[in-house]
């Protein structure tokens, strides 16, 4: 049996799970493909392929074109870069894994400390030679926008209370039994939450409803001074809307986590240098989801699939 494991950036597969117990070829990809043909005469010769999250697509196309496929196992309950129904015509499981829940808030307001205290440029002054080069700000008595109140949304509206922040919210579908359930103000539309809140931080899942969310609208109706933060999916975001915001000061400074194309081109107009270095686009290479504790439960896990399937025992689907 071949195996492929893909999108292994930071190199920890092999080690963070015992796979010598499957007696399996096993081949580790550290790089992330686009192109769909690339991609199938990569994987041509592999019975099963384990993704990580939705680093590689996995469309009709691929899926097709891999006759020796016969397992998908995917980290997380989920991933929209599986066409699932593709791989259930011809009869190939798609397996997922369990999530750690707590890691993406913790980044998320790591990165909303960060820029509000001028963490970066501070730490690259003093590297240089200099002294606190500016004045940071009190997350205390600020207004936090969450965008998105599901269960990372809720723990970012404790989070804010714990640092003193007053907490509203919005998202399509919100109601005001939820927002009194975790302790925040429902606000009407997104451009009154953009101009209620100092700082908005987005939990929305991608579909067809909310890519391209947040854009030109929602940044005009900003509070001055207001920070961005996206560590969902980067589109939800428009991003060429984003960087006119910032260039214009319709938006004080943002941080982003993730993007439209991972990883990130070396010619997006993201890379702005001026940008980056006066502390006001906090660019992090989609880390919401990258710790120990989670990549070990991730490849533990994806293993388990792998024998469960050699042994016949039904695995874990993830849903359409």
């Amino acid at each position: 049996m071949k195996i492929a494991i893909l999108d292994d950036y930071a190199d920890r597969a092999l080690g963070l799970a015992d796979w010598s117990g499957l007696g399996a070829d096993i081949t580790v990809f550290h790089d992330t493909l686009h192109d769909a043909q690339a991609v199938i005469d990569r994987l041509a010769p592999f019975d099963v392929v384990c993704l990580m999250r939705e680093r590689t697509a996995f469309p009709r196309r691929v899926i097709e074109g891999l006759p020796n496929l016969k397992l998908i196992v995917t980290s997380g309950p989920r991933n929209a870069a599986i066409d699932v129904a593709a791989a259930t015509v011809r009869g190939i499981p798609v397996s997922g894994t369990r999530s750690r829940k707590t890691t993406t808030s913790e980044l998320a307001m790591l990165m909303i400390l960060a820029i509000n205290r001028r963490l970066i440029p501070e730490t690259e002054a003093l590297r240089a030679g200099g002294w606190q080069a500016g004045l940071g700000r009190d997350l205390a008595g600020l207004t936090l926008g969450v965008i998105g109140l599901g269960n990372i949304g809720a723990q970012m509206a404790a989070l804010g209370r714990a640092f003193g922040m007053d907490v509203a919210a919005w998202s399509q579908n919100l109601t005001e039994a939820r927002c009194a359930e975790v302790g925040a103000r429902r606000m009407d539309s997104l451009p009154a939450l953009m101009a209620e809140a100092d700082i908005s931080t987005v939990h929305l899942v991608l579909s067809a409803r909310s890519a391209g969310l947040i854009g030109a609208e929602a940044f005009a109706a900003a509070k001055p001074g207001h920070v961005f933060v996206n560590t969902s999916r980067g589109p939800i975001v428009d991003q060429d809307a984003l960087v006119a915001a910032l260039h214009s000061g319709a938006l004080h400074s943002a941080g982003l986590d993730v993007f439209d194309v991972e990883p990130l081109p070396d010619d997006s107009p993201l890379r702005d240098e001026d940008l980056i270095a006066s502390g006001r686009l906090l660019l992090t290479p989609h880390l919401g989801y990258t710790t120990e504790a989670t990549f070990r439960l991730f490849y533990e896990e994806t293993v388990e699939a792998i024998a469960a399937w050699q042994s016949g025992v039904p695995v874990r689907l993830i849903s359409a």
